[in-house]
């Protein structure tokens, strides 16, 4: 409990099904804590309801409304239980008002036949790459370390004169150090900025209005990777009339693809 992250995490049982939490300052974003830690923390409230050895396989979590300074609910509801899958929903509440909804896929994952057609992309190790400097920047970009590859956001006062790729390729770890577990996996596959920003090279009102995650790999494949890096790569397919897209994947060191998931962010203009 000791760690930021598991700090921004933490849960008390208020009845059956039901949570209450703290919005974490050392998560802040630009209005409202960094949405992977909201991820995370609906994800620990369903999973808090589940028996022993069952795994998330999809987190889709639809952001309604910033969080402010304080506590907050949580209410979790089993929506249909079968042999081997479960159906979860979730609702995170603050002062009456509704602030993210969520569903959680999750199973009993047994040993069947495996195929992993993706390609773990070419990166050099991380140790051969400078970290991004976030002293100075939002409280939750410090609780991160992220190194590029390629694709490091360029902001400037005026927009490209045309726009940028999408992509980006860079290792990224909790700081400090943290195993790897199914919640900062489930935050982690937020923190690849909007790719808004990215594209056209300035801030501009945005935030993420939904995101998916799909789990591909076991509890023990994901802590097999300990604190170590991450390899995440992102990119986009369209932009217009107020919303883009994104996507990405989160690779292990070993080449497994541990996680994918898809966005449609808001944006202003």
């Amino acid at each position: 409990m000791d760690h930021p992250f598991d700090i921004a995490c933490a849960l008390v049982s208020a009845g059956q099904g039901r949570y209450n939490g703290q919005a974490p300052a050392a998560y802040w974003n630009m209005a409202g804590p960094f949405g992977g830690t909201t991820a995370a923390v609906l994800l620990k409230a369903a999973m808090l309801e589940q028996p022993g050895g069952v795994e998330p396989v999809a987190l889709t979590v639809n952001y309604c409304a910033a969080l402010v300074a304080g506590e907050f609910q949580i209410e979790v509801r089993e929506v249909r239980s079968g042999k081997s899958v479960r159906h979860v929903s979730m609702e995170l509440t603050q002062g009456g008002t509704i602030a993210a909804t969520a569903s959680l896929v999750c199973a009993w994952r047994r040993e069947t036949w495996a195929h992993q057609p993706a390609k773990m992309p070419d990166a050099p190790p991380p140790d051969a790459l400078p970290p991004m400097d976030t002293g100075t920047r939002l409280p939750w970009l410090q609780r991160y370390e992220f190194r590029f590859v390629r694709g490091a956001m360029q902001l400037q006062a005026q927009p490209f004169a045309a726009p940028q790729p999408a992509h980006s390729l860079l290792w990224v770890a909790d700081h400090p150090r943290r195993p790897l577990d199914h919640l900062s996996l489930a935050a982690l596959c937020d923190v690849f900025f909007v790719r808004v920003f990215q594209v056209r090279g300035t801030l501009v009102p945005a935030g993420t209005v939904t995101m998916t995650v799909h789990f591909h790999a076991s509890a023990e494949e994901i802590a097999a990777q300990g604190d170590e890096p991450v390899l995440g790569v992102a990119d986009a397919q369209a932009f217009g009339r107020n919303f883009g897209d994104q996507t990405a994947q989160i690779w292990s060191k070993h080449g497994r693809l541990l996680a994918s998931t898809t966005q449609l962010a808001w944006f202003k203009e």
